[in-house]
């Protein structure tokens, strides 16, 4: 699996079968502070790229979550209604948000892969 990152410090990682995980990056949750709230979408909504498939909010902000790519939500991660720290502790694994399955993994071409993503970050 390969995840691949946007400018606004999305991450997604696609598995075999076209389902794509989404979150923020490790850099993101450090930059918002501790996570307190998690809004996400429902199970069936279609969501485009560069939609807004959640909000986040921290002690410090709140912050909308748009999406990488494309596609149906199947799944979110209801461990965050009651635990949102998670994102805090692990925010590229146990923190993900949702879950889309992909209309057209061609539009992760144009994301960034972990090295230049992790070149991005040092320039900021």
């Amino acid at each position: 699996m390969t995840t691949r990152f946007t400018n606004e410090h999305e991450y997604i990682t696609v598995d075999d079968k076209g389902i794509a995980t989404i979150g923020i990056s490790n850099y993101a949750q450090e930059q918002l502070g501790d996570v307190v709230f998690v809004d996400l979408p429902e199970v069936g909504k279609d969501i485009s790229k560069g939609d807004e498939a959640a909000v986040v909010e921290s002690v410090k902000a709140a912050s909308e979550i748009y999406a990488p790519a494309s596609g149906e939500v199947v799944e979110i991660n209801e461990a965050l209604e009651g635990n949102p720290e998670s994102v805090n502790a692990d925010a590229q694994g146990d923190g993900w948000f949702l879950k889309l399955k992909l209309s057209d993994a061609a539009e992760l071409d144009d994301l960034m892969d972990e090295a230049a993503y992790q070149e991005y970050v040092k320039g900021l």
